[in-house]
């Protein structure tokens, strides 16, 4: 018994109670949504004043959240808050008089009771506290108990033989390590942008308690437990999508329930044949198979481990059931995103692992129809998502495309049954959770100060935000695979695996369909950075009109609290490629330990 493993869990999931009883009781707070419409109101002039509150900025003013004059109205709310652009009510004001035949008459905001002003950055500064101090600690002491020793505890029994029982191994340190890390960077992220999309104590209620459960999820000592934390991932993640409360975001909830579940359920019917053919479900290095009792059934077995991978599959983006990716990440807030893409995928990931290496064992599947078919839907979905990435203009849904190309170079590295392919796997994991999550807060930023969400209307944004654009580009080169970044040093890893696997046409198709892939990013991400610095001196009105850099020559950074996540994390990505010594070792251990 070790009940040091339970807190990381408990702590995050009461406070994050906590937040929502609060949130429930005061009732339905006002959007703060940003407007959807593609109108000449948003697209404004970033000139803003920004007070500082908690550390935090204060908005009064900026292009993004010009579009939401229309939409508070609608719902009826009386008076314009002050995240409200007052070029906003200018933009209303204008469009009035010219439907009524009048002259357009320049209107400000009616001013804000000063109190009612301090009371509710007050406020805002303490949920911030509250929740800082809620995950830093939580996250503390989940590394505390991952890094310390061995750990385990028994929480009780659902059937004789199958406790809820959690257990620290190497492999849950590192998932552990890595969702900590990003959900900390993705938190101070969200304390500026959540001002953009309103019911900001619904949002972190749920993102404490999603922490809490993942952490829970990584630290799972079996089978069953595992299962059990992966389908509460899902439930609790859900609201993050559908946090807007439209129709689209609804839709999208649901359809990431639908496949999630889908996916779970194929995921259980290998747990029931696993339980009748295994000695045990406890996560064992080289798996727990019964030769004795599998012999002769091997067919349905293998049949179930399929399903198995299949099922998990789905929440890791692998085709068939990828199609939910690119639904939930461009209606959920950029933060989520973040962490959906990020943290969230990889739950399928580990759930795979665990199956595969841990209770069947890679000799039970090496050579069989199931690694055949499972190198082949990886390769598949490497391919594909890569080229809708490229075809793709809306940017969040770039990257979420991107996300189930990216997520299968990992599912690739694992159906090979290698050393260094596993290895490659295991980095590209870590490495991927950096980029990504920086990738989608980049895309925050130009949802949040621009309501810009098409790549084609970043023209010239590197004269704006040149550091911003600066981490954008070490984050796209990281995911390219360019050395000396860690993309470069996890892919490596995943084509030598492909070549020294002996799988046949796999072994030489598999780096051929990595390097298109590489290419194909290069081709969805560097344009961003290469038009955000260099416009060029012969743009189209078009791209006059659509380029924010163009409405004022002032350079403007996003606000610190933005912009220091993206620089951290640009700096992992980095950093990994060119000290990658530690991180190989840890993980090479692992791949020793199971192969």
């Amino acid at each position: 018994m070790d009940a040091l493993l339970l807190i990381p869990i408990a702590l995050p999931v009461l406070c994050g109670v906590l937040l929502l009883v609060s949130s429930f009781r005061e009732g339905p707070s006002t959007r703060g949504a940003r407007g959807t419409g593609r109108n000449e109101g948003s697209k404004i002039s970033m000139k803003e004043e920004e007070s500082e509150v908690g550390g935090f900025p204060s908005r009064t003013g900026g292009g993004g959240l010009a579009a939401r004059k229309g939409q508070a109205l609608s719902e009826g709310e009386s008076s314009l808050s002050e995240e409200e652009s007052p070029a906003a009510g200018e933009t209303a004001a204008t469009g009035n008089d010219t439907e009524k035949g009048k002259a357009p008459e320049a209107k400000s905001p009616a001013p804000e009771n000063s109190s009612a002003a301090g009371s509710r950055e007050k406020g805002r500064a303490g949920l911030c506290a509250y929740v800082s101090i809620a995950l830093g600690l939580s996250a503390v002491l989940a590394l505390t108990a991952a890094w310390t020793g061995d750990r385990e505890i028994k929480l009780f029994t659902l059937l004789d033989t199958i406790p809820v029982y959690f257990r620290i191994d190497a492999v849950g340190r590192l998932f552990v390590t890595v969702v900590s890390v990003i959900w900390i960077l993705s938190m101070i992220f969200a304390f500026v942008y959540m001002r953009h999309e309103g019911k900001e104590k619904r949002y972190f209620g749920f993102y404490l308690i999603l922490y809490g459960i993942l952490v829970a999820f990584d630290f799972s000592g079996n089978l069953v437990t595992m299962y059990l934390f992966y389908e509460l991932t899902t439930l609790v993640s859900m609201p993050l999508v559908l946090h807007n409360g439209k129709r689209e975001s609804v839709m999208a909830a649901l359809k990431y329930l639908f496949y999630s579940m889908c996916g779970a359920y194929g995921g259980l019917f290998g747990i029931f044949f696993l339980y009748r053919y295994s000695d045990s479900l406890t996560f064992t290095a080289g798996g727990t198979l019964n030769p004795a009792a599998v012999q002769g059934h091997e067919g349905i077995l293998l049949i179930a481990v399929f399903a198995a991978i299949l099922g998990f599959g789905a929440k890791a983006g692998m085709v068939p059931l990828h199609a939910w990716l690119p639904t939930a990440h461009p209606v959920a807030p950029s933060p989520a995103s973040a962490v959906l893409s990020g943290i969230i995928v990889k739950s399928g990931v580990l759930a795979v692992v665990r199956v595969v290496y841990y209770i069947v064992g890679a000799d039970f599947l090496r050579g069989t129809w199931v690694q055949q078919a499972w190198m082949g839907l990886a390769l598949l979905t490497v391919f594909m998502g890569s080229m809708l990435a490229y075809r793709e203009q809306v940017f969040k849904k770039r990257l979420a495309y991107s996300t189930v190309s990216q997520v299968s170079y990992i599912m690739f590295g694992l159906s090979l049954l290698t050393r260094d392919a596993f290895t490659g796997a295991m980095l590209h994991v870590a490495v991927h959770a950096v980029v990504k999550c920086g990738l989608f807060l980049t895309a925050g930023v130009f949802v949040y100060y621009f309501n810009y969400t098409k790549a084609e209307e970043l023209v010239g944004i590197g004269k704006r935000m040149p550091k911003m654009l600066w981490c954008y580009l070490l984050l796209s080169l990281t995911l390219v695979g360019i050395p000396p970044t860690g993309g470069f040093v996890s892919k490596w890893y995943l084509a030598q695996g492909a070549l020294q696997s002996g799988t046949g046409i796999f072994a030489w198709l598999g780096p051929v369909v990595l390097l298109v892939s590489a290419l194909l990013t290069a081709g969805y991400l560097l344009p961003v950075a290469m038009k955000g610095f260099f416009p060029g001196g012969t743009a189209s009105a078009a791209d006059e009109e659509l380029s924010p850099v163009r409405k004022s020559d002032c350079r403007k950074e996003p606000s610190p609290a933005m912009l220091l996540p993206l620089v951290i994390l640009a700096a992992l990505a980095v950093l990994a490629g060119i000290f990658p010594g530690a991180l190989i070792q840890y993980v090479s251990e692992i791949a020793s330990s199971v192969l």
